[in-house]
């Protein structure tokens, strides 16, 4: 059971809260009902680009500058209005009104646009407390806005603050030059500095922060954020053999989350085991093909064994909605595949869809690049990954570890079919919510 911690009053601060498909929303909103369940008197100020949530006391507030206005707005209308063309209209107005201010701002900010809702979200924050004080301080959810208002807020206030980073704010192995990259730098110093306690999603990313700030000292944590049953405990949609081995990947792709190394593995199946090759199928759900995935299985002569699913949408007939046809889909695969991407912060992120795949109990094949914590996570839950140093050519130097994975996943699954794995997950959002709860409670003692 989640702790109690009745009769604190959390203030949390999470710019894109109740956003519908955010990654950075969802890790804070699936913590809600556990984090009430502990008794715990929540306030929340976030943007306006999510629904009001009427659970708790929720404020939504716009950014203080143009730029984060702009983007703010559009989210708005995109929800609001049904014409297109209004939208359309509307906006390009909008942005031609905006547009000298937006430019002054970005000459003298050149950071993400919602930087100003530091200063919105810290008016509110001190207007609440005037009313009735808080407990803490928790920041999260993506943007750094939240956890600059959440350093004055805990200077203003002086209550402890918690803080939340989802990902590393400074490059893996890089110095900061530009004064984007300076400004994101100088936010992870603050949070060093300030947080009563820093969490990070990943054991390197962590020991990353502490090595360029040793004043973190040992406020820095790791949590796993998990995710709950996507099925809400009811019985998982049926696997059933098919006369295809049905390889499945969930999830946006771009030039540094990139399907590449399956498209090589494919390519080596072919040559070496076409009748793996020939039963071989990888379908592709919630976006399109990255474009060098795109080109090189053009190139190659490989496309069609790849099928573009792309966004699932609500089905009128059945009434099932995107989600839920999204998680039958999931089912019926025969193996999910999951890429890590091929940049320096691989080293200290672990995708979230990871912690989705677990729930499904199909075989994961995965690839990892320079990232131990994940590749042993995947093991450790009975299920497959494929590592490699990150370097250039990586997609071409893991594709015959993924091939060879295939191969022995294929031969399972054309003699005897591929079961569930069976296996119950321990990384969920309840679990990541009771190790919170824990690092809060140990600041009142």
């Amino acid at each position: 059971a989640i702790l109690s911690m009745a009769k604190k009053r959390w203030l949390i601060l999470a710019h894109p809260f109740n956003m519908d498909g955010r990654a950075a929303s969802h890790t804070i909103t699936d913590k809600i009902p556990h984090l009430l369940t502990a008794g715990i008197e929540i306030v929340v100020i976030s943007g306006v680009t999510g629904d009001l949530d009427s659970r708790f006391d929720h404020h939504q507030v716009w950014s203080a500058a143009p730029a984060g206005f702009k983007f703010e707005l559009r989210h708005v209308l995109r929800r609001r209005l049904k014409s297109k063309f209004a939208y359309r209209m509307l906006m390009m107005g909008v942005s031609l009104a905006l547009l000298p201010l937006i430019f002054i701002e970005r000459l003298f900010k050149p950071v993400e646009s919602s930087w100003s809702w530091q200063f919105s979200a810290q008016r509110k924050g001190l207007a609440l407390a005037q009313q009735k004080p808080f407990d803490l301080i928790y920041s999260t959810a993506g943007p750094f806005a939240a956890h600059l208002a959440a350093q004055t807020l805990k200077e203003r206030l002086q209550i402890p603050w918690l803080a939340e980073i989802h990902d590393p704010l400074v490059l893996p192995g890089t110095t900061p030059r530009s004064r984007r990259q300076k400004a994101y730098a100088d936010v992870e110093r603050r949070i060093c500095q300030d947080a009563d306690v820093a969490i990070w999603f990943t054991d390197q990313a962590m020991a990353s922060a502490l090595q360029r700030h040793p004043e973190l000292g040992n406020k820095g944590r790791v949590l796993l954020p998990g995710v709950d049953d996507p099925f809400g405990g009811q019985n998982r949609p049926p696997y059933t053999h098919r006369d295809r081995f049905i390889l499945g990947h969930f999830g946006s792709l771009s030039h540094s989350r990139t399907l590449l190394p399956f498209i090589f593995a494919l390519d080596l199946l072919r040559q070496r085991s076409p009748e793996v090759y020939a039963d071989l199928e990888l379908h592709i759900y919630g976006g399109s093909l990255d474009q060098p995935s795109q080109q090189t299985a053009q190139q190659l002569g490989l496309i069609d064994h790849l099928i573009q699913w792309g966004r699932i949408e609500y089905d009128p007939t059945t009434g099932l909605s995107g989600r839920e046809q999204v998680l039958q889909r999931m089912r019926e695969c025969d193996a999910l595949a999951m890429v890590h991407g091929d940049d320096p912060m691989c080293h200290e992120y672990i995708p979230s869809k990871l912690y989705e795949y677990l729930w499904m109990q199909r075989p994961i094949v995965a690839t990892a690049h320079g990232n131990p914590q994940m590749a042993q996570l995947i093991r450790e839950q009975g299920h497959w990954v494929a590592e490699h140093p990150l370097q250039a050519d990586s997609a071409v130097k893991i594709a015959p570890e993924l091939a060879r994975i295939l191969c022995q996943l294929w031969q399972q699954w054309r003699t005897q079919g591929l079961p569930d794995t069976a296996q119950t997950t321990p990384y969920t959002t309840e679990a990541s919510t009771r190790q919170l709860i824990t690092w809060a409670q140990a600041l009142y003692r």
